[in-house]
C-alpha cells in the first residue's frame, strides 16, 4: 500500500523543464538585444558602423543557434512528451524568427541585386544633387547597365498635371513619407531630401525632378546610399513606392484638358 502511494505521489510531480526550450528563449532575447545595441552604439558614436555590423552578425549566429534550440524544445515539450515548457519553446521560436528571417532576406537580396547603390529613373540625364554634402553625377554607363538589367521597370513618371501642380504634389508625397526636405526649389522643379534606416540611421539621399514635357509634367527620381557600395535593392524599392504614391495622389487631381 505504501508503495502504491509512493508511486502515486511520484506521478504527480511536475515534469522537468526543457532546457533547450529555456535556453532558446534566453539566447534569442539576448540576440535581439545585441542587434539593437549594435545600432544604438553606432548612433551614439560608441563605435564605427563596421563594428556595429560585426556585433549584429554574431548576434544573428546566436539567433540561429537559439532557433535550433527552440525547435528541439518544441519536440521535447509536445503534448504527451516527458518535459514541460511548450509555451517557452514557442516564444523562443517566435523571438528568433525575426533576426533569422531578416538575415536570410538580407543574404537573398545580396545575391539577387546588383552591386550598386545609386538608382535613377533617368540614367542618361540623371538629376544632380546640389544641396547634399557630396554633389555628384550619376556613376555612369556601367551602373546604368546593371540597373536596367535588374530594374527594367524604373522609368520617368508622366502626369496629366501642370508642372507646378505636379511639383506641389511631389513635395507633399515626400513630406508624407517622413523624408527630411533639404531643398525645395519650385523654379527648378527640384526637391532634395534624406531618409534614414530604422536601426542604424544610415542616411540615403533622394532627389525628385519635375519638368515640363509637352505641356504635362515629367517626374524623375534618383535615390542613392551615402555608405556602402551596395544597397540590396533598397533604393529601387524606394523609388517605386514614391512614384506609386505620387501617381495615386495625382489621379485625385483634375487633369489638364
Amino acid at each position: 500500500m505504501h508503495s502504491a502511494m509512493k508511486d502515486d505521489s511520484m506521478s504527480k510531480l511536475p515534469k522537468p523543464l526543457s532546457m533547450p526550450a529555456l535556453w532558446g528563449l534566453i539566447l534569442g532575447l539576448a540576440a535581439i538585444a545585441a542587434i539593437v545595441v549594435s545600432g544604438l552604439g553606432y548612433r551614439l558614436g560608441w563605435w564605427h558602423f563596421t563594428r556595429g555590423l560585426q556585433v549584429a552578425e554574431w548576434a544573428t549566429y546566436g539567433a540561429a543557434v537559439a532557433f535550433v534550440l527552440a525547435v528541439l524544445g518544441l519536440v521535447q515539450t509536445r503534448p504527451g512528451a516527458a518535459r514541460r515548457g511548450l509555451v517557452i519553446a514557442a516564444l523562443g521560436l517566435i523571438v528568433t524568427l525575426l533576426p533569422v528571417a531578416t538575415a536570410l532576406q538580407w543574404e537573398y537580396a545580396s545575391r539577387t541585386t546588383p552591386p550598386i547603390n545609386d538608382i535613377s529613373t533617368d540614367t542618361a540625364d540623371a538629376p544632380v544633387f546640389w544641396d547634399m554634402p557630396n554633389p555628384t553625377d550619376y556613376p555612369g554607363a556601367k551602373t546604368a547597365t546593371l540597373q536596367h538589367a535588374a530594374y527594367p521597370d524604373l522609368a520617368p513618371l508622366k502626369l496629366g498635371l501642370k508642372p507646378e501642380d505636379a511639383f506641389a504634389q511631389a513635395l507633399s508625397v515626400a513630406q508624407a513619407k517622413g523624408w527630411t526636405i533639404v531643398a525645395s526649389v519650385p523654379a527648378e522643379g527640384r526637391i532634395e531630401a534624406t531618409t534614414s534606416s530604422l536601426l542604424y540611421g544610415f542616411t540615403d539621399e533622394v532627389i525628385v525632378r519635375v519638368k515640363a514635357a509637352e505641356g504635362r509634367a515629367l517626374v524623375d527620381v534618383r535615390s542613392r546610399s551615402r555608405l556602402g557600395r551596395v544597397d540590396r535593392g533598397v533604393n529601387a524599392k524606394r523609388i517605386r513606392a514614391y512614384l506609386a504614391a505620387l501617381q495615386e495622389r495625382a489621379t485625385a487631381n483634375k487633369p489638364l484638358p
